[in-house]
């Protein structure tokens, strides 16, 4: 990665797919698969969530991660359950805290709630927020909450993953 940065990797950087694979963006070009990185608060829910859902969906299309502004300690048991009962996984997923250079290569960054925040204007137009369904609010809570989340996820979910497959 530092030979690419600097120019010193291959004769032909702008043709170098391993260099392009391993940064994400040069002047101009993508890596071969899209990326998306779902950001919430604690990683623990739904920013989880829609990593299972978005993995789930596209298979190897699409290269998917998931952070948080401050990270918990653990996933979120009922949200794990949702996605398990759509076929989605959390499987070997932990909260993590968002990597500089994985916020800086990825196609699209995706905020999900309004509480996490990240600086705008290191984002361009990459960035979107997703202001989710929150059942507490009607009264609704358990197992009966995380689906309708979960199920409002995916509708978006699916939406963007035709928005990536067609860049």
């Amino acid at each position: 990665l530092t030979a690419f940065r600097s120019g010193t990797c291959c004769a032909i950087r702008s043709a170098c797919l391993a260099c392009v694979a391993a940064v994400g963006h040069h002047r101009g070009m993508t890596s071969p698969r899209p990326s998306v990185l779902f950001v919430c608060v604690k990683n623990g829910g739904k920013s989880q969530m829609a990593a299972a859902l978005m993995r789930a969906a596209a298979g190897d299309r699409v290269e998917v991660h998931s952070a948080g502004t401050k990270p918990g300690t653990s996933v979120n048991a009922e949200s794990e359950v949702s996605v398990n009962a759509v076929g989605a996984s959390f499987a070997g997923e932990y909260p993590k805290a968002i990597d500089p250079a994985l916020l800086a290569r990825v196609d699209r960054v995706v905020i999900i709630g309004a509480e996490a925040v990240l600086e705008p204007e290191a984002l361009g137009d990459r960035v979107e927020r997703w202001e989710t369904d929150e059942p507490s609010l009607r009264g609704i809570g358990g197992a009966e909450r995380m689906d309708l989340i979960r199920d409002d996820l995916d509708a978006r979910v699916a939406v963007l993953l035709g928005e990536l497959l067609r860049r």
